[in-house]
């Protein structure tokens, strides 16, 4: 018996240490495990409330068909146009002899300083512009379509529901989405007609500068000679003279020609000076034009004696007939100013019309048989997704819960919790942490 009790004495000990170690190395590896987040737990939670995660996926995939449904079919109509191409300037030819010699790099940053530009990147500029937009929305009467009741709100819905964008292939495609499909056609071409309208009185080219330069001088010499002609008239009208000797009549021809020949020649370097140079040739020719005529008008009117009346002395002419010379050389002056100016327009409108932006249309916008928007099974599946997405996210909340309140800590903390979130009188109750 002792020696039992003494080998019973001797074997405990080590079992105790042995159960201990075990414990005691058994417990980090639970902790881990309880730390860890099993993907059979989480299957589990899911299957467990698998009937509310398929209830809120139907209920997304149903309630999206239902707005699909309601929603109207919407029509993309498309014209794609030619930009007209620019004319290879000399800067063009440099670049494009630097890039054949191995240079592209340095062509670019040379075409980028030079700011040259694609031209389709202008026209599309032109067809985003509000000159375009208000005549749209003025055609199609769009702000009752759109049933907007400012005009900026149909701008904006235009922009929306029109794509203006250039083509690798150096086309501009336009396509304007509507719920009609043959307004939408109709809208798509009229952006290109309404592109040609602006294009005309546009002044793009150096052409059509010199053009707008010489329509305005040519407005403006017009009224001049209106003017001129209703003075004489009045001056016939109160002296009684109507006509001068032949010697006099030819003298202020000669002497009108001349200082019309000048100005216009001033108004035609005036207008040079915006796009040549000090050094172009041509500008140089106009230049020594109006010098050499400024000397013939000089020596004539010294003939003539001197500056105060180049036509005779003020003591032999009378009074009356001075003031009907002065105003039929004022006639013939802004007569022979108009002709000029005249000639120089219709220069410049031919030189316009050979460098006109000619628009070609590839394919024009045709009704569509399509529709382009709703997209429904798409709408459909991203909201059955969606739907499946939350309703995993609330099984997982809800399990969340559910263990909470089988612990009695953690369920008071969350009684408390609730508390605190009550509203009463004042808003959200306060409580003390």
């Amino acid at each position: 018996m002792q020696v039992m009790e003494a080998t019973e004495i001797h074997h405990d000990p080590l079992l105790e240490e042995t159960g201990t170690s075990n414990l005691v190395e058994s417990r980090p590896a639970r902790a881990q495990a309880d730390d860890e987040i099993d993907l059979l737990d989480l299957l589990i939670v899911l299957a467990k409330r698998k009937r509310l995660i398929l209830g809120v996926t139907l209920a997304s995939g149903i309630l999206a068909a239902i707005v699909s449904l309601l929603l109207p079919n919407r029509y993309t109509a498309t014209t794609k146009i030619l930009p007209p191409q620019q004319s290879q300037s000399a800067s063009t030819m440099l670049l494009n002899q630097l890039a054949g010699g191995g240079m592209g790099p340095l062509a670019a940053i040379a075409g980028s300083s030079l700011g040259i530009k694609n031209p389709s990147d202008i026209y599309i500029g032109i067809l985003k512009s509000r000159t375009i937009q208000d005549a749209l929305l003025s055609q199609f009467e769009l702000m009752h379509a759109y049933r907007d009741k400012r005009p900026s709100d149909a701008r904006k819905d235009l922009a929306g529901y029109s794509d203006i964008v250039s083509e690798k292939e150096g086309l501009i495609s336009i396509s304007v989405e509507d719920k009609d499909p043959k307004r939408a056609a109709a809208m798509a071409n009229a952006y290109v007609n309404e592109l040609r309208k602006v294009t005309q009185h546009l002044a793009i080219s150096e052409a059509s500068q010199r053009r707008l330069f010489f329509e305005q001088q040519v407005q403006q010499a017009k009224e001049d000679l209106s003017n001129a002609e209703v003075a004489l008239k009045e001056t016939q009208q109160k002296t009684g003279m109507f006509q001068l000797d032949s010697q006099a009549k030819a003298v202020i021809e000669a002497i009108g020609n001349l200082r019309a020949q000048v100005a216009a020649k001033e108004v035609q370097l005036q207008a040079m000076r915006s796009f040549a140079t000090e050094q172009n040739p041509q500008r140089i020719l106009v230049q020594e034009q109006v010098v050499g005529l400024r000397e013939q008008l000089r020596k004539l009117e010294g003939q003539q004696g001197g500056e105060g009346d180049p036509i005779v002395g003020t003591g032999k002419i009378p009074g009356a007939g001075l003031e009907f010379v002065r105003k039929y050389r004022d006639v013939k002056y802004y007569e022979t100013i108009f002709e000029l100016l005249a000639k120089q327009y219709e220069a410049a409108k031919i030189d316009e019309s050979r460098e006109a932006a000619v628009i070609q249309v590839l394919d024009q916008a045709t009704e569509p048989d399509r529709k382009s928007s709703p997209k429904r099974l798409l709408i459909i599946a991203l909201c059955a997704i969606c739907g499946l997405m939350i309703g995993c996210v609330s099984s997982l909340v809800a399990e969340a819960f559910s263990r909470i309140q089988l612990d009695p800590d953690r369920a008071t903390q969350l009684s408390r919790l609730q508390s605190l979130l009550k509203w009463n009188r004042k808003g959200l109750t306060v409580g003390r942490v």
